[in-house]
């Protein structure tokens, strides 16, 4: 154990890590292509007399579905990763991402359909909501039992910074498209493309995905007959309530930077700012860049200093940073991508999300208490967060700062106090964690 928590990274490490991270790139590219079109697809999936307001508020419901059914999807995928293995389950998620996603690009519109086609885009992506559900918490699970104890924050912060790229590949494909296609060849079909490009993809990595191993781990505990005996989800409930709070907290403050500094601002630059759209996408790109550097640089600090300290100086300078954009006059396009790039690496804080919750459960309940913890989460705070922020904008055009500075100062307010030390372990404890 000792020389295991002393080892380098070798090549079977980088190898599963740069699958899993492949493979988490392209179904969350899946997963929010969607928000990059909300506006186009808004217009061809409701009736044309509806009022644009309540156009938008359904549109980002039915992207809503896709969150409140994450957990669904997360929940029973993590029983059987805790029950049969994780790799099973890691295949599973990404052939369940890329079906709807071919399926979306190939529906009819209301036009054709009538009220059917917004039921079955809703039909759709609730099971994109399901597949992801399984695919962010097993890929955590996965490469964290397989890399040395002492570099899984480097692992976590990698792979989620993986993640993001996937949200850089929609808004490239989007800012691509935007370009080259006007705005009528878009509406008149152009939409379709980037769910085709992801579908065919997602295919790809399931493919890709066969000549990953089980985690070392998870055989061990096969080996010991030491497997979860009643079901793990009823273990995680009623064991380790503590882990679920601060598992469920964190998930909030992830969900925040990801949703409103990063797929929300592109809109909120063009209606309150008046920034052309490929202006928009572009500086979007920029920030989704720096967030996955972020990632990888929140990772690496934690494996050196500890999950405490790296959260307290992460949030407050997350809330500095994104206070900065927002209030900044973004009519430069210099000055744009300077304070979002910025807001965007800080929103990398966020990469050490999953070195805590993969400390925060025990080995036989592992998959099922984060799937738990973090789909019921970000189903409601992920979920909810467009539609609250929108009708907050009702109030004041800043909301989406305000938003962020809020929960930045509630995250301060938890981690300052030193009580949680067992939840936000140093990198010393987290070989007795795993």
């Amino acid at each position: 154990m000792h020389d295991e928590h002393h080892r380098r990274l070798d090549r079977q490490d980088c190898k599963t890590l740069t699958l899993a991270a492949l493979g988490g790139a392209l179904e969350f590219y899946d997963f929010i292509i969607f928000v990059f079109f909300a506006g186009v697809m808004g217009q061809l999936f409701f009736p044309a007399d509806m009022p644009e307001w309540l156009r938008q508020m359904q549109t980002y419901g039915i992207f809503a579905a896709g969150y409140l059914a994450r957990p669904l999807g997360g929940i029973v995928m993590a029983h059987f990763g805790d029950r049969v293995g994780r790799k099973k389950m890691f295949t599973l998620s990404i052939l369940l991402m890329a079906l709807p996603t071919l399926a979306i690009g190939l529906l009819p519109t209301y036009a054709s359909l009538g009220i059917a086609a917004p039921l079955l885009l809703l039909l759709l992506r609730i099971l994109q909501g399901a597949a992801i559900g399984g695919e962010v918490p097993g890929a955590w699970v996965f490469v964290a039992e397989h890399v040395p104890s002492r570099r899984i924050g480097f692992a976590c912060g990698a792979l989620t910074a993986g993640l993001t790229v996937g949200i850089l590949l929609g808004s490239f494909v989007a800012t691509l498209i935007n370009q080259l296609l006007p705005a009528s060849a878009i509406a008149a079909g152009g939409w379709r493309i980037p769910f085709f490009i992801g579908g065919v993809f997602g295919l790809c990595a399931m493919y890709l995905r066969r000549w990953l191993r089980e985690t070392p781990i998870f055989i061990e505990l096969q080996a010991r007959k030491a497997l979860a005996r009643e079901l793990p989800l009823k273990s995680v409930v009623m064991s380790h309530k503590r882990a679920v709070a601060i598992s469920m907290l964190l998930t909030w403050l992830l969900s925040a930077g990801i949703v409103v500094v990063i797929l929300m601002a592109p809109l909120w630059l063009q209606q309150q700012r008046g920034i052309s759209a490929p202006v928009a996408l572009e500086a979007n790109c920029v920030a989704i860049i720096a967030l996955a550097f972020g990632c990888i640089v929140a990772g690496v600090v934690i494996d050196r200093f500890g999950a405490r300290k790296t959260f307290i100086a992460g949030c407050a300078l997350l809330a500095i940073a994104s206070w900065i954009f927002y209030h900044s006059d973004v009519t430069q396009p210099a000055q744009l991508f300077l304070t979002y790039g910025s807001a965007g690496f800080f929103v990398g804080i966020m990469g050490g999300v999953p070195f805590v919750m993969v400390h925060a459960f025990p080995a036989p309940v592992r998959f099922s208490g984060i799937s738990f913890s973090y789909n019921i989460a970000y189903a409601i705070f992920g979920g909810l967060t467009p539609m609250v922020v929108t009708l907050l904008m009702n109030v004041t055009s800043m909301a989406p700062s305000w938003y962020v500075l809020a929960l930045m100062g509630i995250a301060l307010g938890f981690a300052l106090p030193g009580n949680e030390k067992r939840m936000l372990p140093s990198s010393d404890g987290a070989k007795a964690a795993l």
